[in-house]
């Protein structure tokens, strides 16, 4: 629970239930494919220095990179190991701040052969475009090996993630599917999204729109004449694919209205 909440205005009644925070760290490192990676200055020592970074997840959920010798990040991690990946929630528009967020930190290690074959097929998967300098003599891959995680998931949510409670996470069955899910559904179920608002969340919503969904349920924006605010609503049982979540939702407004 993060310190930053306030007290529940219904505390007998329990919130809708929704993936830890490890679950949700782990889903949108997985959904994203750039972070800024955070080195430690070899030119000017002790200060930190930033670079935009493509990465891709080997098989536990570290992030690797490849990166070239002639990089400044890369000539600081020969220095010094330590390093940092922040990784923002892709394709959230609005406040910044209320999207979600992810910094790793441990060591960023360059990688022996055996492990390199399998980084490299999983870091093309993601960059295919990499395939014109993946074997330039001065690129390598490097993985962070994660000790530490801090995730953030907008406004009153936040806290450390112990790193093998992220590694044993694992992505959100809909994590490739909830953008299309919350596209179709703000674009063709307006009316549904009010109902939901103001049924199942007690709110008298004059709008409301869909803004995540995962395995348990989704978060609604709604807006009551001048306010805004958000709600979360809980599935009556877990789905774990499309089709499932279509089912779902139609009993939902089915049994509302």
């Amino acid at each position: 629970m993060s310190r930053h909440a306030g007290p529940s205005d219904a505390p007998d009644v329990p919130p809708p239930p929704e993936p830890t925070y490890a679950e949700r760290a782990r889903t949108l490192v997985y959904l994203g494919r750039v972070g800024t990676l955070s080195t430690l200055s070899l030119k000017h020592p002790g200060h930190p220095f930033g670079s935009l970074m493509p990465y891709a997840l080997d098989g536990r959920g570290h992030p690797v990179f490849l990166i070239s010798t002639l990089a400044m990040h890369t000539q600081n991690l020969q220095a010094d190991r330590r390093a940092s990946l922040l990784v923002t929630q892709p394709g959230r528009a609005g406040d910044p701040l209320a999207a979600g967020r992810v910094t790793m930190m441990g060591e960023a290690l360059p990688l022996p052969g055996a492990d390199a074959a399998e980084a490299r097929t999983a870091y093309l998967a993601r960059h295919p475009n990499a395939a014109y300098w993946v074997d330039f003599e001065d690129f390598g891959f490097y993985r962070l090996e994660v000790a530490d995680v801090y995730f953030v998931g907008g406004f009153a949510a936040m806290d450390w993630v112990p790193a093998e409670a992220y590694l044993t996470a694992r992505p959100d069955p809909l994590a490739d599917a909830a953008a299309g899910i919350i596209e179709h559904m703000n674009r063709d179920h307006a009316d549904a999204l009010v109902t939901f608002a103001r049924v199942l969340a007690g709110a008298p919503a004059d709008e409301a729109s869909m803004v995540t969904v995962d395995r348990l349920g989704f978060k609604l924006r709604i807006k009551s004449g001048a306010r805004v605010h958000s709600a979360r609503i809980g599935f009556p049982r877990e789905v774990t694919t499309a089709e499932a979540c279509r089912a779902v939702l139609i009993e939902m407004l089915r049994r509302t209205r």
